[in-house]
């Protein structure tokens, strides 16, 4: 906080972003109770709609100055690429019964649209950068995805190497087999790079309106 004060780097907003975190969190952590005691789809749908909705304002943060005519396609997008992703997940490699089991989607879920927002948000904003530099759209598009993409790469690059994700490292902590724990460590680190990659590339087909 003191560096980006000093640097004239939009220090509160940075606070913002700490308080509604903590907020949020404190919220959050009573809003799960009922929804896993309600345990009904329409709960759980609820839900998820409230999380394509915020993340889809949230993505487009870096081009604050069309959220109104690029939201619908920021929601289309994290909709149906997190939406995607969200029902091979649970319906066809975990085959949760019943299908809406919130203990396991309403978590997933939140993992997806986040990597949906940010990838949507990053290639949003190098979208608009590179087509301001007068830049065709089809490069600008290729920019937008490969930016687009930076978050999720480095990830896969990393993982085991310089880091034990937070998902294995909690199943570990709990006593789960670490062999376990990898395997659906490499389903996570999978939807998150399929859910990233769809919900980019169709923002991006749909922004070139």
């Amino acid at each position: 906080m003191l560096v980006l004060w000093r640097w004239g780097a939009d220090a509160a907003q940075g606070l913002l972003a700490l308080v509604r975190m903590l907020a949020q969190l404190l919220l959050v952590g009573y809003v799960l109770v009922y929804v896993f005691e309600a345990d009904t789809p329409w709960v759980v749908l609820a839900v998820l709609f409230v999380m394509v909705v915020a993340a889809s304002w949230i993505a487009l943060r870096t081009v604050s100055s069309l959220r109104g005519p690029l939201y619908r396609y920021a929601f289309f997008s994290v909709l149906l690429g997190g939406g995607l992703t969200l029902a091979l997940v649970t319906q066809a490699v975990l085959d949760l019964d019943p299908w809406y089991e919130p203990k396991f989607v309403v978590p997933l879920a939140g993992m997806i649209f986040a990597a949906s927002m940010n990838s949507v948000s990053i290639a949003a904003e190098r979208l608009f950068a590179e087509l301001e530099r007068d830049v065709p759209y089809l490069d600008a598009r290729r920019i937008a995805l490969k930016a687009g993409l930076i978050p999720i790469l480095n990830t896969l690059l990393a993982v085991g190497l310089v880091s034990l994700p937070g998902f294995m490292t909690g199943q570990i902590l709990s006593g789960v087999s670490p062999l376990i724990a990898v395997r659906y460590q490499v389903m996570v680190m999978c939807m998150i790079f399929g859910a990233s990659g769809l919900s980019a590339a169709l923002f991006l087909t749909l922004a070139r309106r």
